[in-house]
């Protein structure tokens, strides 16, 4: 039965002073798959195994479904939390078969060998794997031991599956392949899912909610597609994925929620409007942060451009083509789609589009600090 978990106010301080984790909180919903999305360093692996019961909570709480696992001085061990895990590595016994692996982790049910092995030997049919039951890790593919692993997560039928980077060491065509299998797996399980993941599109294409981390606290917890249009921070933005952004000037009001917006600097053509996703804005300098789906690249002579540049690079992606744009005094967009190739050093326009700018007051740059609300930024 999947469980609901409860994170309030968890913090994880080491030895020496070090925060891995700083006043965390978390509600998920049973049965949720929720994946914890952020760099090397920002706590996801730490939160993962406070939540497992690997590591002790320096402060806080922590429930799985109606029972508190971690609180003040008490601490439910992992073997008593009813979760499993997938590990990056795969940790799987190198002396048992692939069955009696996967077996290995009904051994708190009480089973007989028989029936455990009956019941190793189904899930492993469902992953794919029946034929190969009797072989030993060291026989198997880097996909072949992922699926062992999460035949041996799903076979334990626990409350909670926690995922520690699975697809991470395999390569680009079976990480994408083992993804499909573990959503539709897992989801068939109907089991309470935590994923970690440093990969965006990893984390939008599972998840049912993204909590991303930074410096040890969640910044943003929210669906992929609110992720992805509604970043809250600059950081947020730049770790899901951008062609690039510039510092641009709020002009005004232009009425319901719209401000005309322009940017600065010698590639500036025509200023346009971006709607704020609060009532006021204070005019003055901003920064704009442009997805990719964001920018369009057209012809100058059209006059449909906001914004003029130069093509440093160009490369096919099979669907079309991916265009790096230097901008003149605000440096440079990347990923800039086309299904016509323009020429290095062809001069381009580009127009912004509504749904892929977020615009934060300020003016921050790259990499400065604490940032203001969010706005989402369009083009009139």
């Amino acid at each position: 039965m999947a469980e609901r978990i409860s994170i309030a106010g968890l913090t994880k301080v080491y030895p020496g002073g070090s925060h891995a984790l700083r006043d965390v909180a978390l509600d998920v919903a049973p049965g949720t798959f929720v994946v914890l999305l952020g760099p090397s360093g920002s706590g996801k692996t730490t939160l993962l195994r406070c939540l497992a019961g690997i590591e002790r909570i320096t402060s806080g709480r922590i429930a799985i479904g109606a029972a508190t696992v971690a609180e003040g001085r008490m601490h439910v061990p992992p073997d008593k939390r009813d979760l499993s895990m997938v590990f990056q590595d795969y940790a799987l016994w190198p002396h048992l078969t692939v069955r009696d692996n996967v077996a290995f982790a009904l051994r708190r049910r009480r089973l007989s060998r028989d029936e455990a092995r009956t019941r190793a030997a189904d899930m492993l049919e469902r992953v794919g794997l029946g034929a190969l039951t009797g072989r030993y890790p060291n026989e198997l593919s880097g996909g072949e031991q992922q699926r062992v692993a999460l035949a041996r997560a799903l076979v334990a039928d626990t409350s909670l599956i926690l995922c520690d980077e699975p697809l991470s060491n395999l390569d680009a065509d079976l990480r994408e392949r083992m993804r499909v299998e573990i959503s539709s797996l897992v989801r068939e399980a109907t089991t309470t899912t935590v994923y970690i993941t440093h990969d965006q599109a990893e984390a939008f294409a599972l998840a049912d909610r993204v909590g991303v981390l930074e410096s040890g606290r969640i910044v943003q917890e929210g669906t992929p597609e609110e992720i992805y249009t509604r970043p809250a921070t600059p950081f947020v933005a730049r770790f899901t994925g951008l062609s690039g952004e510039l510092p641009v000037i709020i002009r005004g009001p232009a009425g319901d929620g719209i401000f005309e917006v322009e940017p600065t600097g010698p590639a500036r053509i025509r200023p346009f409007h971006a709607r704020g996703q609060r009532d006021s804005v204070t005019v003055g300098t901003a920064l704009l942060m442009i997805r990719p789906a964001g920018v369009q690249l057209c012809a100058v002579h059209t006059g449909e451009h906001h914004l003029a540049g130069v093509v440093a690079d160009v490369a096919f992606r099979g669907r079309g083509y991916e265009h790096a744009i230097d901008i003149p005094g605000n440096g440079r967009l990347t990923g800039v789609y086309s299904g016509v190739r323009a020429a290095r050093g062809e001069n381009v326009g580009l127009r912004l589009d509504a749904g892929g700018c977020h615009l934060f007051p300020g003016g921050e740059a790259a990499g400065s600090g604490p940032p203001e609300p969010a706005l989402a930024a369009g083009v009139a």
